[in-house]
């Protein structure tokens, strides 16, 4: 082989200006990129899933709490009901039917309720074609609660005869002289219509693919948004494992079909039964795509053109580095305050380090504005049930009185029902945007979860005004369906209330249900 053509072997061997600078930034900019995007990401795994676990906590602690003023409600009717009774003997048995009649469309706490005699026999029976008037008990839970003379709650068990799931709750009947009567017992049809179903068993699953469930103390499914699981033994699961021991907290979990949640769980003290609320944990996992993916997206025009300003530079090696340090510096990130860098001994090393730092500052940007969508609500663009607890957290850390308004828009179930759930959300916006109009600038609204929402002021002696103008704004205004839209509103005041976030949530929550229960559209302050 010639001279010539040895050098010219030579000469291909060797690495070109445009591709040892290319591929120099290339790498710099993917292990940059790379330890930035495993670090958000772990990051933001560990915020997202905490954040879940949290709410999803809060949401089934608010449940028990629900749940658990439910039945002691459903107690206190029966042991009234049972000190009315006193007299029985005395009374005819139309009279004792009208009674029962009364007690049980007054409530609508218990399906049927039944007058039973000491000796076992059923003296009277609401309503009454449920026909056992004259017949004696014969399940266990009854002649348990018979035999027991004390107040009594059954665990939920299926009737022999017309194979229905039940709870059976009963309250001792004394006369005046305390000569035992026999009891006054009320029994709930799991699947059927009454203040459970209305309440708790509508566990749909929602856009997030989040729902709840709710278990009895012996790991048995009673509400589930499959209702073909109703009835099913879950005990396996090992948070059902710890509601059925009373505990109550938040985990990770595998459910009985093998799919990952994050579960949040309470227990209900009144009758053992214990509440779930779970994510499955795809949801973070498409959250944190998602958010990798506009990562990548924004970095990718920054990188393009970073890699173009190198092979400009190579053909200009009078210029290799500034150039393209201008041609970063031009990439419309004018506002953003570049991070102070260390010096570096090479010149052109140091302007390409402050390129790669823009890069990086864009990434935050990025990062900043994920954050800012995490606190606002989409649908309605008020801040979110985080933004909330955030506030309220550094409210009372400050020591400044202020008051809680909670709001749920009446009969909403109704609205979707009738109208649909795109009508329902025109109805939350409105909702939402008659609310902010009826604020001062310095009073917070927050959209709190479906259709409650919140309103924070710093002026507790004005609570009760702002809530009425609210609500006759509401009332007055001009909804987008034919219906009058109203809402309920219940106040709790911090520090007079509560002294705990929960709690004064929890009080002003108690105020709006009682709202609820008085006819709703109306404002109630918690009694304390």
């Amino acid at each position: 082989m010639s001279t010539p053509r040895r050098a010219e072997h030579r000469q291909s061997k060797k690495l070109s200006l445009i591709s040892l600078l290319t591929g120099l930034v290339t790498l710099v900019v993917l292990l940059t990129s790379s330890i930035l995007l495993v670090g958000s990401y772990e990051s933001q795994k560990k915020s997202l899933t905490e954040t879940t676990l949290h709410l999803n906590y809060s949401n089934a602690d608010r449940i028990s709490k629900t749940m658990d003023s439910l039945f002691r409600s459903m107690r206190g009717s029966l042991e009234y009901s049972a000190d009315k009774l006193s007299d029985v003997d005395a009374m005819t048995s139309n009279q004792v039917d009208d009674y029962l009649d009364l007690m049980r469309n007054s409530s609508n706490f218990f399906n049927s309720i039944t007058v039973v005699e000491a000796n076992g026999l059923i003296r009277n029976v609401a309503p009454a074609r449920v026909g056992m008037a004259g017949r004696r008990i014969t399940s266990k839970a009854s002649l348990e609660a018979l035999a027991l003379q004390k107040p009594y709650i059954s665990s939920p068990y299926m009737t022999s005869n017309t194979k229905r799931l039940i709870v059976f709750m009963s309250q001792p009947i004394f006369s005046s002289s305390d000569k035992y009567l026999g009891i006054l017992s009320g029994t709930l049809y799991l699947q059927e219509n009454n203040i459970l179903s209305d309440i708790f068993g509508n566990s749909n699953v929602d856009d997030s693919g989040s729902y709840y469930y709710i278990v009895d103390s012996n790991g048995r499914l009673l509400y589930h948004p499959d209702k073909q699981l109703l009835g099913e033994d879950v005990s396996s699961n090992k948070v059902v494992q710890k509601l059925m021991k009373g505990e109550s907290g938040e985990q990770q979990v595998r459910n009985t079909s093998g799919v990952e949640m994050l579960a949040g769980y309470s227990s209900v003290p009144t009758n053992g039964w214990g509440i779930v609320v779970v994510s499955p944990i795809s949801l973070i996992h498409h959250q944190l795509m998602g958010h990798i993916r506009t990562i990548l997206w924004y970095s990718l025009f920054p990188f393009i053109i970073l890699l173009i300003g190198v092979m400009l530079v190579a053909y200009r090696l009078a210029r290799p580095f500034v150039h393209l340090a201008n041609l970063v510096s031009k990439m419309g990130k004018e506002k953003i305050v570049m991070p102070e860098a260390k010096p570096h001994w090479s010149q052109e090393a140091d302007l390409l380090t402050k390129a790669v730092l823009l890069a990086v500052l864009n990434i935050q940007k990025q990062t900043d504005q994920l954050t800012q969508v995490a606190v606002t609500d989409v649908l309605t663009g008020l801040m979110n049930r985080r933004s909330l607890e955030n506030t309220m957290s550094q409210w009372m850390a400050s020591g400044l009185p202020f008051s809680l308004i909670m709001l749920d828009v009446d009969k909403f179930k109704f609205v979707n029902d009738t109208y649909g759930h795109l009508i329902g959300d025109e109805v939350l916006k409105h909702v939402a945007e008659v609310i902010v109009t009826s604020l001062r600038p310095d009073d917070v609204c927050y959209r709190y979860g479906g259709e409650e929402f919140v309103i924070l002021l710093n002026r507790p002696e004005e609570a009760f005004n702002v809530a009425e103008r609210v609500r006759r704004a509401l009332e007055q205004s001009r909804a987008p369906i034919p219906t009058r839209v109203t809402v309920s509103l219940g106040i709790a005041h911090y520090p007079l209330h509560a002294s705990e976030r929960e709690e004064l949530i929890e009080k002003a929550d108690q105020a709006l249900y009682l709202a609820k229960s008085r006819g709703r559209n109306r404002t109630i302050v918690s009694e304390g």
